[in-house]
This record gives structure tokens, C-alpha cells and sequence, in this order.
């Protein structure tokens, strides 16, 4: 619910004006904002681009340090250098160089059954705003139904297809990239969670599951994650069946 609703609607303009009241409370979409003559009126304008301003900021900004350091894990970089790059060199934005990779390799474990890890994409805030919830309920879940997790860390200047490469390296069963996703008029902190079996370079994009839409105004980070888990051990009882051992 909107918290922050302030109703402003004029009797003679709605035919129902309190049915009107009560689907704006239920969602943050914008609906029934009004106009002054052709334009929106100032608030609606105001708002709106008050929030493409915010969308725009999520998409350049940096992950800061200190959010990194409080999720205890540890950083690594694609071969972007900057957010700009990444931005105008998407393929980069999926690949290691060799110290990266090492780094992942010496600091994470191997052969598990999920490996997590989380990526700034396309929206910075969704780290802070998602993971200390999301991560925590996700990796109990899984461990309280027998799956091994592997050792959670950051990319910077991330893409999806880095589980191309994540997977193979660390042999996991699932790999698992919790992810900011491009930002919307509604908020610039969601994210995404992608998923691959048996993740590998020559995999297509058809072969992830997603779950989209995580944030406060979406589906919230603890929901997530208990829908997150749930998918990912339907996934992995696959995988079981196919022949392979939990």
C-alpha cells in the first residue's frame, strides 16, 4: 500500500471517486492523477521526473564500498573498468580476466549444489536496498532442505552471462545471480534472480529461470527468497532424477 497517499480528486470529474480512492492505496502505478488542461498537474509532472532522475542515477552510480563490506563478502570486477563501459560494452560486462578468476576460484568453494553470488547490473540501490534480507532466507532454506551452498561475493560492472563462466569454474549445480535489474517510474531498487543448471559457456538465454521484480514495492526480499528456494530445489530434484546426487 502507498503510505503516502494523498487523495485529490474532484466528485464531478470521477463517477465512482472512493472505488478510484481505494485502487490508488492499492497500488504505487499512477492512475488517476488528473490533468490541468492537456498537461499533468505540477505534483503528477514533479513525481514523475523525480523518478526518472532516480532511474537514471540507479543505472550510473557505483555500489559503495562500505555496502559491499557490510555484506561480508568479498569484490570482484568483469573486465569493464568503468560503469560507462559496461554500459556501451556489454560483452565485457560478461567476462573475467585471470585474476578475477583466481580470486573467485582461491576464495569460493567448490562443488556445491547452489552458487550464489550477486551483481550490481543495472540498478546499484537493489544491493543494499535486497540482499541483507533476500541472501540470508535464501541460503537457510536451501540448507535446511540438505542442498550445500557455495561462498557468496560481489561483481562489479555485472551482467547475467557471468554464470556462463561462474558455474564451470566453481563446478556447481545451479548457479544463481541475484542481480539489479533496469529501473522503472515506480522504483530504481529491484532486482532480479537468475538461475542455469549446469551453467556453461555455450548455454542459450532460454535455459535460465527467472525471478523478477524483487523490492518492497514488488515481491519483498524474504517472499523471494522462499519463492527463490522453493524453484531452485524443484530445479535441482531434476537434476536427481537425471542421475545426479544431491
Amino acid at each position: 500500500m502507498n503510505e503516502n497517499f494523498e487523495v485529490d480528486l474532484k466528485p464531478d470529474t470521477y463517477k465512482d471517486p472512493e472505488r478510484l480512492k481505494s485502487l490508488k492505496m492499492a497500488t504505487p502505478a499512477r492512475i488517476g492523477i488528473g490533468h490541468a488542461g492537456p498537461r499533468y498537474r505540477t505534483r503528477a509532472m514533479l513525481d514523475f521526473w523525480e523518478a526518472q532522475a532516480r532511474a537514471s542515477d540507479a543505472v550510473r552510480s557505483e555500489v559503495p564500498e562500505e555496502v559491499v563490506k557490510s555484506l561480508g563478502v568479498f569484490e570482484v570486477r568483469t573486465r569493464c573498468s568503468s560503469k560507462y563501459e559496461m554500459l556501451t560494452r556489454p560483452d565485457w560486462g560478461r567476462l573475467f580476466d585471470q585474476e578475477a578468476l583466481d580470486k573467485i576460484s582461491r576464495n569460493c568453494r567448490h562443488h556445491v549444489d547452489v552458487q550464489i553470488y550477486f551483481g550490481d547490473g543495472l540498478s546499484s540501490p537493489s544491493i543494499g536496498a535486497n540482499i541483507p534480507d533476500l541472501y540470508p532466507a535464501l541460503k537457510a532454506e536451501l540448507e535446511a532442505s540438505g542442498y550445500t551452498v557455495g561462498t557468496p561475493f560481489f561483481v562489479r560492472y555485472c551482467r547475467v552471462n557471468t554464470a556462463r563462466t561462474i558455474g564451470p569454474l566453481l563446478d556447481a549445480k545451479l548457479t544463481c545471480v541475484l542481480i539489479g535489474e533496469r529501473p522503472g517510474l515506480i522504483t530504481d531498487e529491484s532486482m532480479s534472480a537468475y538461475m542455469a543448471l549446469n551453467a556453461r559457456p555455450d548455454m542459450s538465454e532460454s535455459d535460465y529461470k527467472v525471478v523478477s521484480n524483487i523490492s518492497r514495492v514488488g515481491m519483498p526480499p524474504v517472499e523471494a527468497a522462499a519463492y527463490t528456494a522453493e524453484l531452485m530445489k524443484k530445479m535441482l530434484s531434476e537434476t536427481e532424477g537425471a542421475g545426479w546426487s544431491k
